[in-house]
C-alpha cells in the first residue's frame, strides 16, 4: 500500500503561481513514477504532469506545458507541480497518483495504482 497526502492548494488570482506537493508513505519502493491530475466540477478527471523515476523523464500536458513544472525525489518520496501563469480554467481538484507498473501510458488515470484525497486549486479572473 502506498498513502498519498496534497497540499498546497488555495485560491489565487489569474496570472498567480501555486506550488502543490505531495508526500508518500508505505511501499514507496515499489514506484516506477507519479502524476498529477485534475478534475473540475462536472467533468472527467485529467492528466497535468508525470515523471518517471527510472528515466528522470517528465510528462505534461499540452494545456499546462510551458507553465507548469513537475519535479520530486524518488528517494524523499515527494512530488511537486510547481504552476505559474495560472488560469481560470486551471480550477479543479488536483490529485497526486503512484503507479507501480512498468507498462503502460503515463497519460492514462487507469494505470495509476493509488491516489490522494486531493487539494482545491481555483483561480480566479
Amino acid at each position: 500500500q502506498v498513502q498519498l497526502v496534497e497540499s498546497g492548494g488555495g485560491l489565487v488570482q489569474a496570472g498567480g503561481s501555486l506550488r502543490l506537493s505531495c508526500a508518500a508513505s508505505g511501499r514507496t519502493f515499489s514506484s516506477y513514477g507519479t502524476g498529477w491530475f485534475r478534475q473540475a466540477q462536472g467533468k472527467e478527471r485529467e492528466f497535468v504532469a508525470a515523471i518517471r523515476w527510472s528515466r528522470g523523464s517528465t510528462y505534461y500536458a499540452d494545456s499546462v506545458k510551458g507553465r507548469f513544472t513537475i519535479s520530486g525525489d524518488n528517494a524523499k518520496n515527494s512530488v511537486t507541480l510547481q504552476m505559474n501563469g495560472l488560469k481560470p480554467e486551471d480550477t479543479a481538484v488536483y490529485y497526486c497518483a503512484v503507479r507501480t507498473v512498468y507498462s503502460g501510458s503515463y497519460y492514462s488515470t487507469s494505470t495509476y495504482d493509488y491516489w490522494g484525497r486531493g487539494t482545491q486549486v481555483t483561480v480566479s479572473s
